[in-house]
């Protein structure tokens, strides 16, 4: 059972997909533009890494050697046309949302890498535990930058106003939002459009890797 929940450690802090691997860049990137995107991306990813490990491990002494790059992207491929006709049936504003970065899951590094360096060497419960822990790891991740972006470019997280009651209480806390006679903020969130836009998933994604780096190192440096 440790050996399992190492797999899910792992693959959400040890080796996460996004903030120690840097893989995944471009839907990290390109659809983290609110916390909900960021989830949606992040659970499509997660669903076919889950199925497409399972069924690499199963199939594992089958598939030939030579041929086993084509093979796994042939399963992963399944699995993303299996996901992207379920969401556009099911949850189509969702899928009109990611948009083109949904078929591109196939191309997705995170999940051809796990296939080959995890799944085709190992037995089928590790493998989906290693699916479901590196799923997590980048759902997480892209929640978390969409979070921020959301947070900051519209002062709102999953679609919830949260900036305007934060600033009304600092402003009323202030009197009028003074310090020292001197105006520091206003009765109403002033949204920053930057980090709904593609510069601000670079400032974010940067500041957030710098946290996340700076947390691991501290955390070597006692061990």
């Amino acid at each position: 059972m440790n050996g399992f929940i190492n797999r899910l450690k792992t693959g959400i802090f040890t080796e996460n997909p996004i903030f120690i691997q840097i893989l995944g860049m471009c839907p990290t990137l390109a659809v983290t533009t609110s916390a909900y995107n960021g989830m949606g991306m992040g659970l499509a990813t997660m669903a076919v890494l889950i199925a497409a490990n399972f069924v690499i491990s199963l199939l594992r002494n089958i598939i030939p050697n030579k041929v086993r790059i084509p093979a796994f992207i042939v399963v992963i491929a399944s699995f993303v046309t299996m996901i992207d006709l379920i969401l556009a049936g099911y949850i189509p504003n969702l899928h009109d949302q990611l948009g083109i970065f949904i078929p591109l899951i196939v191309v997705n590094c995170v999940i051809l890498g796990r296939a080959e360096a995890y799944a085709s060497k190992n037995k089928l419960l590790p493998a989906v535990f290693d699916g479901v822990g590196m799923g997590l790891g980048f759902t997480l991740a892209l929640t978390l930058i969409g979070a921020v972006r959301e947070l900051l470019g519209a002062g709102a997280i999953f679609g919830f106003e949260v900036m305007n009651a934060i600033t009304g209480f600092i402003y009323n806390l202030l009197g009028d939002g003074q310090l020292f006679g001197l105006q520091v903020i206003g009765e109403q969130f002033e949204a920053i459009g930057i980090f709904v836009l593609a510069p601000g998933a670079f400032f974010v994604l940067g500041f957030l890797l710098a946290i996340f780096n700076n947390i691991k190192n501290k955390k070597m440096k006692k061990a």
